[in-house]
């Protein structure tokens, strides 16, 4: 007896330790679907650059001993490619996806996925959105299956009015969007948000642009300086902030502030340059000269590829899935998937937590504001000597936001 109880628990310690190392050195596939063709191809392409870099590096060393590909796929931003190119990521063996751009193509995998994985049980699909910030995606539409990177629309305004309410110079505000989820949501949560904490605060302008077919924004530009607005607050991205700005420079609008989600995305630093300098501010989870392990990283970035790495919740990808599938023992997205929900972890930006209510990223936020590079701030934006200069800094709690998510979970 004494034989057979030592032989089983031999056989257990082996088996323990065999699973332990088993996602040692393998390599986890990973697809990103995002655009690179159209308007936003040099925002996607970016994006991917950022991802297959970091795969590298987080490949080089990581807590689960794992190697990270990246596949890279063109959505062409558009709802039904992603659903196409979803399933050739999934004909290659892919089990980990990840997008940002758009909420159209984020609801597209999540329904996709809800399907795929109930009906294919042991293989599941999980999908990492590290930019689609539209708040019914962790609300009404939160799935098991979609974990989000980014702060949603919410919690970075809930961030930016906190800031505004303070700034007794905003006294008029004109609010211009794109026309889809996240611009309607960016205008709504302005208004409920301003008129809570700055009720004097005027809502001079509420325009709504086609997203990503707009080349000349100076008739957008006009109406804004014929309100008389002090200040612009816009979620635009892409193209379609880079063309803003840029009409906004060519026009003198000298007099007013520009309030973005994502003023350090391709092109629209070069469209600000000098001229927007103490004139436009961001709100974000990070900025290019971000203390800590990412500081190295953007840098090296931007030698091998002259373009900013901008997109940090990349970074928050593979922190996050490394250190899940340590815990997990396994590559598995279902075992990975139940480490992760309320899971704590060591980020570019501290400590974070993915919230287990809703699969949302819980994150301290930055307003910083476009100015001369130099000192601890020298990294620049796309070569323009000026950069984004941290002028605000909020704990996670300030801009968390509650939930309405009623998770169904894998029984």
């Amino acid at each position: 007896m004494q034989f057979v109880l030592k032989t089983t628990f031999a056989t257990l310690t082996l088996a323990a330790a065999a699973s332990a190392a088993a996602q040692q050195g393998e390599t986890v596939k990973i697809a990103w679907l995002d655009p690179l063709s159209g308007l936003m191809a040099a925002l996607g392409s970016n994006q991917m650059k950022s991802w297959q870099f970091l795969a590298e590096e987080f490949s080089k060393k990581n807590a689960a001993g794992v190697k990270f590909e990246v596949i890279a796929i063109d959505n062409k931003l558009s709802p039904q490619e992603t659903t196409s190119a979803l399933r050739s990521a999934m004909d290659q063996g892919v089990r980990y996806v990840v997008q940002g751009n758009g909420s159209g193509p984020a609801l597209a995998i999540i329904d996709a996925l809800e399907k795929h994985n109930a009906r294919n049980k042991g293989k599941e699909v999980l999908y990492l959105n590290y930019a689609a910030v539209d708040p019914d995606l962790t609300n009404s539409k939160c799935s098991y299956w979609h974990f989000r990177l980014d702060a949603d629309t919410s919690m970075k305004m809930e961030a930016l009015t906190t800031y505004l309410k303070d700034q007794a110079e905003v006294k008029k505000v004109y609010l211009i969007n794109q026309n889809y989820a996240h611009g309607h949501q960016v205008s709504k949560y302005a208004k409920e948000m301003l008129k809570r904490k700055r009720p004097d605060v005027e809502i001079v302008g509420d325009d709504m642009a086609p997203l990503a077919q707009v080349r000349d924004f100076s008739p957008y530009i006009a109406k804004i300086k014929q309100s008389g607005a002090d200040s612009v607050i816009t979620g635009n991205w892409g193209s379609d902030l880079a063309l803003l700005i840029k009409a906004a420079n060519d026009a003198g609008l000298n007099n007013v502030k520009f309030y973005t989600y994502y003023g350090i995305a391709t092109g629209a630093p070069t469209a600000m340059g000098a001229a927007a300098a103490g004139k436009v501010y961001m709100v974000g989870y990070g900025h290019l000269n971000q203390e800590g392990p990412i500081y190295k990283i953007v840098k090296d970035f931007k030698a091998k590829f002259n373009e900013d790495m901008y997109t940090a919740s990349v970074y928050h990808g593979f922190a996050m899935l490394s250190e899940a599938m340590a815990r997990a023992k396994s590559t598995e997205p279902l075992k990975v998937a139940a480490v992760m929900e309320g899971m704590k972890f060591n980020s570019f930006n501290g400590e974070v937590e993915m919230r287990k209510t809703d699969h949302q990223l819980q994150q301290g936020l930055f307003i910083t504001r476009w100015d001369k590079a130099g000192g601890k701030y020298a990294i620049d934006s796309e070569n323009t000597g000026y950069t984004f200069v941290p002028v605000k800094y909020f704990e996670p709690y300030v801009a968390s936001t509650p939930t309405s998510c009623q998770m169904k979970r894998p029984s």
